[in-house]
């Protein structure tokens, strides 16, 4: 039985984890948390945020050389919810970051965010139900 999605991980090519560390510490005002040694010792670099978890992963180059094909997808994503929505979309603003407004979603205000390597981030926040008038 599923009882909670412990983390995310997204894809990073080698060498960005300063950009990362900047977007989601800065921006997103998440904590860096330290990976075990043993992953450590693999790159990227891990964000925590109440009981929120995004893990960057670092994609090395295929076995036998070539070029490292981490490309961000462009419709997967996390959707992380929040709280004060538009608040929090100045906070990215300001910190340089793109954020694409999106109606789409009955019953919450919600927006996209991309990380410095070009992973998509969903932000929502439930929109209260209107109550009834009352007569």
């Amino acid at each position: 039985m599923l009882t909670a999605v412990d983390h995310v991980q997204l894809a990073a090519p080698p060498g960005t984890e300063d950009a990362l560390r900047t977007y989601y510490t800065g921006a997103l005002g998440m904590t860096e948390i330290p990976k075990p040694p043993v992953l450590a010792a693999r790159g990227g670099c891990w964000f925590q945020a109440g009981a929120v978890q995004l893990h960057l992963g670092i994609e090395e180059a295929p076995a036998g050389g070539g070029k490292c094909h981490c490309r961000p997808s462009a419709k997967a994503h996390p959707g992380l919810r929040v709280t004060a929505i538009e608040a929090y979309a100045q906070r990215l603003t300001a910190h340089g970051a793109r954020v694409e407004w999106d109606g789409d979603l009955p019953g919450h205000r919600r927006f996209y965010s991309w990380d410095p390597v070009g992973n998509r981030l969903e932000f929502l926040e439930p929109v209260p139900a209107a109550l009834p008038e009352s007569g």
